[in-house]
């Protein structure tokens, strides 16, 4: 397998602000992934770029960049030894050791992306959530991963209990299941609605949350007790903090609510540009918060005041559709902004640009890797066949799509879409 090349990026050093900024600004795509070292000296970000990037966070610096995956990196954690795994939208994993020239280790076996990671409480073992439908547990020092089986579609987040003994995995079926490893059957508990992510407290509560906008908490033998209205719009990623007292949630229109977990109530929303926030991870301290988003900016903030920390400049030039704003259209398209852009020089997405599109057939774009499934369909892009793409869903227009399963049910948001689409993606 050939091995892309860790590179320390002088460029990238020059251009991050300093402390008294306390954002982080290098990647030329949405931030997916964020985690922050047990010290709390070093954060790693994935990125719809491709890329992951290791910072220095008393210099507010970039370290490393770690080039590898063929596609989004969609995951990221740190290792009880210090190394740091990354995942992706090629289905693979990832083991770096800070500074060395390539991965460590590749775990390989998921058929679909690799969507999130979690290190055992012992240190032995990654636990992985795939929308192959499984979760996978790759014991880090050799050998065959263990497959957990049982979601009926894709399995968005994964955890482990605090004794390690279980492990916890939420689906995009609703389902939240606790699978114990050492043998017996798994706990089920079907929820409203379609779970992106999953987080266990010290004492073992779970926390998960999804499309209906809502933080859902559980007990440690499943059973729901409590449920917070957080959001407007679906909830992307949930992170807690090391004493378990605060959830962040944050949300594909750009807020994050800040969640009592033991009161079960929300305390503040976190508002910046508006666009997608896709990753958050809090401090060792407890209060502060990274949090990770469609404007390739990782920003700082005191969760307990709810006060950025540096500036935060809302419709600022990197949110692509500022020049829209009140378009309905626009809003619609807001949701997919974090893969594709509309102009070809706008930098790297997971997917192909926009800009063209009508009249082209599918997956005939010179540069982007599309998938040997789409290239034998027969998919002119015209306003109708863009309309009936999210009227009936990707999976079932376009088999074999790497595109998130996503569909609007609004005949007149359909319709809103393609007339921005129209105006906006035309070339010379």
């Amino acid at each position: 397998m050939m091995f892309r090349v860790l590179a320390v990026c002088t460029l990238l050093l020059s251009i991050v602000p300093h402390i008294a900024q306390a954002q982080l600004r290098g990647h030329g795509g949405p931030v997916r992934a964020l985690a922050i070292s047990p010290d709390g000296t070093q954060a790693v970000s994935g990125s719809f770029d491709t890329s992951a990037i290791r910072w220095s966070l008393p210099k507010n610096a970039a370290e490393q960049v770690l080039r590898f995956h063929d596609g989004a990196v969609n995951a990221v954690a740190f290792l009880a030894d210090g190394r740091i795994a990354t995942s992706g939208e090629d289905a693979r994993i990832a083991i770096w050791t800070p500074g060395a020239a390539q991965p460590s280790t590749v775990l390989a076996g998921h058929k679909a992306p690799v969507v999130a990671l979690s290190a055992s409480p012992d240190g032995t073992t990654l636990a992985s959530a795939s929308w192959d439908h499984t979760a996978r547990l790759w014991p880090l020092a050799g050998g065959a991963p263990r497959v957990i089986e049982g979601h009926a579609q894709n399995v968005n987040g994964v955890a482990f209990a605090p004794d390690g003994r279980a492990l916890v995995t939420a689906g995009y079926d609703a389902t939240l299941r606790i699978s114990p490893l050492g043998g017996g059957a798994p706990v089920i508990t079907s929820l409203p609605t379609p779970l992106n992510t999953v987080a266990v407290a010290p004492d073992g509560e779970i926390v998960t949350a999804g499309a209906d906008g809502k933080v859902y908490v559980l007990t440690a033998a499943g059973e729901l007790i409590g449920e917070i209205e957080a959001a407007q719009a679906p909830i992307i990623a949930v992170a807690l903090s090391r004493d378990g007292d605060l959830i962040a949630a944050a949300g594909i229109r750009g807020s994050v609510a800040i969640v009592d977990r033991r009161a079960r109530k929300l305390e503040r929303t976190l508002v910046g540009p508006g666009l997608p926030v896709w990753s958050a991870a809090f401090f060792p301290d407890g209060h502060t918060l990274l949090t990770g988003g469609s404007d390739r900016m990782i920003r700082r903030w005191d969760a307990v005041t709810g006060e950025p920390i540096g500036n935060v400049v809302v419709g600022a030039p990197e949110d692509p559709l500022a020049a829209f704003a009140g378009d309905p259209g626009a809003e619609v398209f807001r949701a997919c902004v974090a893969c594709h852009t509309l102009n070809p020089n706008d930098g790297v997405r997971a997917g192909p640009t926009l800009a063209g599109i009508f009249g082209r057939r599918i997956a005939t774009l010179p540069g982007y890797n599309f998938s040997d499934a789409l290239k034998k369909l027969d998919i002119v892009w015209t306003p109708e066949t863009v309309s009936k793409l999210f009227d009936i869903g990707p999976a079932a227009y376009t088999p074999g799509t790497k595109m998130p399963e996503q569909r609007i049910g609004s005949a007149e948001d359909r319709t809103a879409l393609v007339k921005f689409l129209e105006r906006t993606t035309k070339t010379p």
